[in-house]
């Protein structure tokens, strides 16, 4: 593999190495360069030309570009997935799922570039505008800075990288520095396309030299990151007069009334809760029962959890591999401890191998405690009892956080008044609130961030409006 910096149309000599290993193993499996402060010099400058060469490629071209990369990503599912599994830690079925998700986004982006339109003002509805023809269109605005996050290397890269493309943009990426390898090969696939070599700029480092630098520099014209809200919170405040999507964290509850079919529920709340380790930002953190099914529940949940396989993630068997690094696993375990402390019970898990942590169901939690006012981002939940759906929805909402929700009822009233009652930028029906459909609005309310993505939508957020009224006679 080449340094794995691109820079002004070429694979470039950067500084430091970085390390990147097998997060089961621990072992090394590749070396990256990070960029230097000249590194990023050069890639802002030749990113700023490759928007000029983005903006006059014909849609036609954008399109061909996306499709082309969706068939290669295909073509190479194992490839990637392995990469996946080997720098993320994820397992391999899920990994196989990420890069077909990844493939239908840049399809999925092929198909809205076609789409991106605007419409005629009828500027003559007032006397200013009589003899006037008016109409607005969407317009690149420039330079897309992406920070990604590693939990999907591959298809959160690609939900930043094609509607930048789709939307006739230049690029400047740097992926996590745990998950850079997926991002090299992902470039590669991109240049084989026929993306412009200016329009993709790949840097790696940390975000406090490589991540702050485009995200203060005004060349960059949007900003597109994944994160933590602490992270989210010093962008906003450097990134100056510039747009900027933040996709932050969350601590979803999940909502069960008494009139469901408790194992299907706990079936698919356990899935939410653990898959990847919980190291999703949607992940089931929270689940609130009502009293009458609260033992009932958590028996069904603990079973569920106790029947998910961990262990090595190349094995197809492997339900939950190990966490990003053992150190996290460490900072989940010390949560669990000091919930303990404080009066909360393990019902299930509450174990740790290394970096593997168990999957975990905590009883009489409190609000206040880590494991359910903080964003937990391991395989932890928490299952609370309460008097009624009423209260249960009362306590999902008291989070500064608003990503999504799930509910679980037949009621169609309870849905209702639900939806009115949840501050969240997404609420799941009788499902977990890990579904996520790649071209769905996605995005969080509250501490959970700014804007949506999805590609219409994040289109929408990488283009501006150009009105143009046209004196006629």
């Amino acid at each position: 593999m080449s340094s794995g910096l691109f820079i002004a149309g070429k694979w470039a000599v950067g500084g430091a190495p970085l390390e990147v290993t097998n997060k089961y193993t621990g072992q090394t499996i590749g070396v990256v360069a990070t960029a230097s402060a000249a590194n990023i010099e050069t890639a802002l400058a030749s990113a700023l030309q490759g928007a000029e060469v983005m903006a006059a490629l014909p849609v036609h071209r954008r399109v061909e570009i996306l499709f082309k990369t969706a068939a290669a990503l295909r073509e190479k599912k194992e490839d990637f997935a392995r990469t996946i599994t080997a720098e993320a830690g994820k397992a391999i079925k899920l990994a196989r799922s990420e890069v077909e998700r990844a493939a239908l986004t840049f399809q999925l982006a092929g198909e809205e570039a076609r789409r991106i339109h605007g419409e005629t003002v009828a500027l003559d509805a007032v006397p200013a505008g009589e003899g006037y023809f008016g109409f607005w269109w969407r317009r690149p605005v420039g330079v897309v800075g992406a920070i990604t996050p590693f939990n999907f290397p591959l298809n959160l890269v690609a939900h930043k990288l094609a509607p930048a493309i789709a939307s006739g943009n230049a690029f400047v990426l740097k992926p996590a520095e745990q998950t850079p390898l997926t991002a090299v090969k992902l470039m590669e696939v991109l240049l084989d396309a026929g993306l412009p070599p200016e329009a993709g700029q790949l840097l790696h480092g940390d975000g406090e030299t490589v991540g702050d630098a485009i995200v203060r520099d005004s060349r960059v014209s949007k900003i597109s990151f994944t994160g933590s809200a602490a992270v989210g919170k010093i962008i906003l405040s450097r990134a100056g007069i510039k747009k900027v999507t933040l996709e932050l964290g969350n601590s979803a509850p999940v909502i069960v009334a008494p009139d469901v079919d408790l194992e299907y529920v706990a079936q698919r709340t356990a899935l939410g809760a653990f898959v990847y380790s919980g190291q999703i930002c949607i992940s089931v953190q929270r689940i609130y029962g009502d009293k009458k099914i609260y033992e009932p529940l958590c028996e069904k949940l603990v079973s569920a959890a106790q029947r998910m396989v961990q262990g090595d993630p190349l094995d197809e068997k492997t339900d939950i591999g190990p966490m990003i690094s053992a150190q996290e696993a460490l900072r989940v375990e010390r949560w669990v401890q000091e919930a303990q402390a404080d009066g909360a019970k393990v019902l299930a898990g509450g174990t740790r191998q290394g970096a593997v942590y168990a999957p975990t169901l905590l009883g009489d939690t409190q609000p206040a405690m880590k494991v359910m006012a903080q964003e937990v981002f391991a395989p932890v939940a928490s299952v609370i009892a309460c008097a009624n759906f009423e209260e249960s929805l009362r306590q999902a909402n008291a989070t500064s956080y608003g990503l999504h929700a799930s509910v679980f009822t037949k009621d169609i009233d309870r849905v209702l008044h639900a939806l009115k009652k949840l501050d969240f930028g997404g609420v799941i029906i009788n499902d977990m609130p890990v579904f996520r459909p790649d071209h769905m609005p996605y995005g969080g309310n509250k501490q959970s961030g700014l804007g949506r993505e999805g590609l219409r939508f994040a289109i929408e957020e990488m283009t501006n409006i150009q009105m143009v009224a046209i004196k006629t006679g």
